[in-house]
């Protein structure tokens, strides 16, 4: 097992509970069509918040529990800063955590 999986998994549950703090987890699923795009991010169906909870969230834990390698790199903080710029201030803590995911997938292990 890859010695960052404990805190990548931990790492997940902080984004997971940052997305409901700040009101942005649905209860309901974005249709199968908005789940099945092809674009970076689900640019062109969903909204950032939206890609964490049903595409980021499901496959990352879908790695840990599959013991799966963990991706090489991770660029999730960008498109962060980009869809958030507008809320820097309520974002931020979601933004810390992308960040630190990010650094825990760019170690080399």
């Amino acid at each position: 097992m890859d010695s960052r999986f404990l805190e990548v998994a931990e790492q997940l549950l902080l984004i997971e509970r940052e997305l409901r703090v700040l009101g942005w987890w649905d209860e309901v699923a974005p249709s199968p069509q908005a789940l099945a795009s092809v674009e970076p991010f689900s640019v062109d169906t969903l909204d950032f918040s939206q890609w964490l909870q049903w595409i980021f969230l499901p496959r990352m834990k879908l790695i840990l529990e599959q013991d799966l390698p963990l991706p090489s790199a991770s660029g999730i903080l960008v498109m962060a800063e980009m869809v958030y710029a507008n809320k820097a201030e309520q974002s931020r803590e979601l933004r810390r955590l992308l960040a630190r995911f990010d650094e825990l997938i760019g170690q080399v292990q």
